[in-house]
């Protein structure tokens, strides 16, 4: 008996022993990625590398594939496998010089923006008239005026009321004053909806049906609610420019029009059709050494709009995974698991880099152990969800704990949280099932100022919160790599949609658009 006791605690001394050791192992790798994401942080050289040398990154353009290249070509500098991995194609497109001014009633430089895949005007410079869209009765009475736009500038966005956010009003306006602007904008705003609905097309179609009537161009003004913030997408027309046109000056231009003045405006603008492109996801890898089937992930979007350069949208998402991806291969360089980063591309036409990957790659997403997203702007991580999965908080609360009190106690968690849909890459992993997870970070008004805006610039970047960030997910990937258990994938039972009392159900999984921008 007494030789029995004695073995028993030979053998419990040893398994502490053995924790000990693992506990102390996993404490020095932690204090090296925090050392190392501190002391010699490469974030803003990357983020001047892609940020300002190469710039906006829409899918389709030479940009998109610069950066591309730019990445695989950093990745094996840090002695990191890369590749470009393509998984469809899209209309090749590039932008060129935009030159807008006023003539009359006197001479003004315009702030403008052609928008992306807008036709160019070539050598031309065209120099007419401004009409609005009318208020008429009806989509008769509308195509009856049609005729009258030919050879003209026609304005087809409302005019806003005022230049100034509503934050800026409720600190200097009186109640009366804020809430009597707010009401006659709302009416303004409906009647505006109106007006375009009689003339029996769309946002999308009207600029068509314009430029087919022989409109010289379209001019439109998407406000973003901030000081001189507009909201840049994509053209319609094919054969006449569209441009935004900022606020202010596009107030000016409507109130001249309005009151009988006939502005003329003159407007040169170039870009390059270049056939089909090929797409690509950039991926990088270290190879796991003791379960290389089994795989943790970084993710972020590659591509952006182009109003601005896309740097927090997604840049600095990007920025976050290759600095955490690096910081990985210097103090982890062999991983229990294969790490992998997903650079996707088109996300912003409908998360299509990511979800052509998992439907390319169903051996990644069956043997998943997790992956982590960061999509929304430059703020450090303050949330993650366990997006449905019931035993997520098990696992997350877990590695989060690895991560210095200063960062972790900054992260609320929620679980098991709703299983996301959309709105960035992680929902395509999601919808397969796999432990596709989100940071989310602080606002930094990322929704007014840089979210798709043309504002959307290096300067924007907080990089104290994005070195935050690269640290976490460094500590997040490590973790979950070391992790002797397997994530669970066990679905929480879905209560009903607080909006429509339904059920809720598991997002399905999307087929990517692998042919983009193109007739078919």
């Amino acid at each position: 008996m007494k030789c029995n006791t004695n073995f028993l605690s030979l053998l419990t001394g040893l398994a502490l022993l053995l924790s000990y050791d693992f506990a102390q192992a996993q404490n020095s790798i932690v204090d090296q990625i925090v050392k190392e994401g501190n002391d010699n942080s490469q974030l803003e050289k990357l983020a001047h590398e892609l940020i300002d040398g190469i710039g906006p990154r829409l899918v389709g353009t030479p940009q998109m594939q610069k950066a591309n290249d730019w990445a695989v070509a950093k990745y094996k500098s840090w002695g990191v496998a890369a590749r470009n991995e393509k998984w469809g194609e899209w209309r090749g497109w590039e932008r060129g010089v935009s030159h807008i001014d006023m003539v009359y009633p006197r001479v003004k430089s315009l702030e403008g923006t052609q928008l992306a895949w807008s036709p160019s005007m070539g050598t031309k410079t065209v120099t007419a008239e401004l009409v609005i869209v009318p208020d008429l009765a009806d989509s008769v009475a509308f195509k009856n005026w049609l005729p009258t736009v030919k050879g003209k500038f026609v304005m087809m966005s409302m005019p806003q009321p005022t230049g100034r956010p509503d934050y800026n009003w409720q600190e200097f306006a009186t109640k009366e004053s804020f809430d009597k602007m707010k009401a006659a904008r709302t009416a303004q705003t409906e009647a505006w909806a109106k007006r375009i609905a009689k003339t029996g097309y769309t946002a999308r179609t009207l600029p068509v049906a314009l430029e087919n009537a022989g409109a010289a161009g379209v001019i439109t003004s998407n406000w973003s609610a901030g000081f001189g913030v507009d909201k840049i997408f994509s053209a319609y027309t094919k054969k006449v420019p569209t441009v935004d046109i900022a606020l202010e000056d596009y107030g000016l231009l409507y109130r001249l029009t309005e009151s009988g003045d006939k502005p003329r405006i003159s407007m040169h603008t170039e870009s390059k059709e270049l056939g089909v492109v090929p797409t690509y996801n950039t991926i990088a890898e270290i190879k796991g050494s003791e379960k290389p089937n089994e795989y943790v992930m970084l993710s972020a979007h590659f591509d952006s709009w182009d109003g601005g350069t896309g740097a927090t949208d997604n840049g600095t998402g990007t920025l976050t995974m290759m600095e955490a991806m690096r910081i990985l291969k210097k103090v982890y360089p062999k991983p229990k698991r294969t790490i992998l980063v997903g650079h996707w591309g088109s996300e912003e036409q409908g998360l299509n880099g990511s979800r052509a990957f998992v439907e390319d790659h169903p051996e990644i997403v069956k043997n998943l152990q997790a992956l982590f997203n960061q999509d929304n702007g430059t703020g450090r991580v303050v949330n993650i969800s366990g997006q449905g999965y019931a035993h997520a908080g098990e696992s997350i609360t877990r590695w989060l704990a690895a991560a210095p009190a200063s960062i972790r106690d900054q992260v609320k968690t929620n679980f098991p949280g709703t299983p996301g849909g959309g709105g960035s890459d992680f929902a395509s992993f999601v919808a397969m099932g796999a432990p596709g997870f989100s940071l989310s970070s602080l606002n930094w008004s990322y929704f007014n100022y840089t979210w798709h805006t043309n504002r959307d610039t290096y300067d924007k970047i907080i990089f104290d919160d994005v070195r935050s960030n690269a640290i976490l997910t460094a500590i997040l990937i490590y973790m979950a790599s070391e992790d002797p258990q397997r994530t669970s994938t066990e679905k929480a039972v879905l209560g009903n949609n607080p909006r429509t009392g339904q059920p809720m159900q598991w997002p399905l999984p999307v087929k990517a658009i692998r042919r983009g921008g193109l007739d078919k």
